[in-house]
């Protein structure tokens, strides 16, 4: 029987160690080692300050269906691995495998600026989601201009537009609107940069959007601190502010920078061929996250990232998945299907509002590009979290 391991159990490392279990039968042992025992819908979190989603309506337990579908499953945190030995080191004990699967998500450096973690808010985790909660039900009570967007070497910027735009609708809801001067900042070149180079008509559609909004905007901007009532550019522009949100870059987790025999990029991530496998160890892959994805663009006055988002993530799972199970079968022929080459498939929520946007590619070159907007409600941005949570929730990984 083959062993593998997979180390985190988000939507790279849930579906990697489901289909490996599927295609691998009863030949082949899955082991997933993750520190926390829920499954996240981190798309989601955006809506958790404001009220439309609680933690508990976009998660669940893992253990059951990974239980079912006949993965182990261990919840502890990951510390390294010796590649050299096959073994990983956690906080419970150590394990052996045949292959590994690092599919470890990042790690959020908040020092990216000084500041940023005193007094700046961000909503990707459960944790800074109600926090974030809390600060604008204090908010409330004095009302005043509000900055949010991406730090310098961010690449998670399209969370950020969603909750610029979703506070935006809060804003008028709450009927404060006329009283909050509304800033988006970010280090992009352009508005709907994404990190992707763009897509047509993006640009002009986002310049639209925030016209309508009355939001104004600063492009090619980093952070050089944040203070309780402003946020310091690095044009050395004051932007005052009550209550600041801002994404800042990912790195990669401790568990890779704890292993130095992986040669991991020196912002953590894994270097890894078009198949997903480790070019020093042939049983050693990455997932999601963790993989190191180089920019096919040079940004420019200020750098930032691509994103990684859950589809790619998704997908490669899916890939490393089966590359696992035709090495263990004695095939050669793997498959490969590079990061910016596997379809851009993302909707941008805007407050009840959405943009589909839809590529044959992330990166450029692309046969086809386009961005829809949807002013009536944001529908296919709902369906689709009840689709991928139905889905993860009965382990039907092999789907979409």
């Amino acid at each position: 029987m083959t062993t593998t391991i997979v180390i985190g159990g988000s939507f790279a490392g849930m579906t990697a160690a489901l289909e490996i279990k599927r295609k691998g039968k009863d030949q082949h042992k899955v082991i997933l080692i993750d520190k926390s025992p829920l499954f996240l819908f981190i798309p989601s979190l955006i809506w958790v300050p404001l009220g439309r989603r609680e933690i508990k309506d976009i998660s669940f337990k893992k253990e059951a269906i990974l239980k079912k579908k006949g993965v182990d499953f261990v919840v502890a945190e990951a510390v390294k691995v010796d590649p050299k030995t096959s073994t990983v080191f956690t906080d419970h004990g150590e394990f052996h495998y045949d292959h590994l699967v690092i599919a470890t998500g990042p790690k959020v450096k908040y020092d990216v600026a000084p500041g940023v973690e005193e007094f700046a808010h961000y909503i990707g985790t459960p944790n800074g989601a109600m926090k974030t909660r809390k600060a604008l039900e204090e908010f409330k009570k004095n009302p005043g201009p509000i900055v949010i967007g991406a730090t310098q070497n961010a690449g998670c910027m399209g969370a950020a537009y969603e909750f610029l735009f979703n506070i935006e609708k809060w804003l008028r809801e709450q009927n404060i609107r006329k009283k909050v001067d509304l800033f988006w900042i970010t280090p992009e070149d352009y508005l709907g940069h994404f990190g992707i180079d763009g897509m047509p008509m993006g640009e002009t559609m986002l310049k639209s959007f925030m016209s309508m909004f009355n939001i104004h905007y600063r492009t090619q901007v980093g952070v050089k601190e944040v203070q309780k009532d402003k946020v310091i550019l690095t044009n050395d522009e004051i932007l005052p502010s009550h209550f600041t949100m801002l994404m800042p870059p990912f790195i990669g987790v401790d568990f890779v920078t704890n292993s130095p025999e992986l040669h991991a990029t020196p912002t953590g991530y894994l270097p890894v061929g078009n198949d997903y496998r480790h070019p020093d160890y042939p049983n050693v892959w990455a997932a999601g996250i963790a993989v190191n994805v180089p920019l096919p663009f040079t940004p420019g006055k200020v750098p930032f990232a691509s994103p990684k988002t859950g589809y790619p993530s998704d997908e490669t799972g899916k890939i490393v998945a089966e590359n696992i199970i035709r090495v263990t079968n004695g095939r050669t022929d793997l498959k490969e299907k590079a990061w910016g080459r596997i379809p851009g498939l993302c909707i941008m929520d805007a407050g009840k509002k959405e943009v589909l946007l839809l590529s044959t590619s992330l990166f450029k070159p692309r046969t086809f590009a386009i961005m829809i907007p949807n002013v009536l409600y944001d529908f296919n941005k709902v369906l689709f979290e009840k689709y991928f949570l139905w889905k993860t929730r009965n382990g039907l990984s092999y789907l979409p």
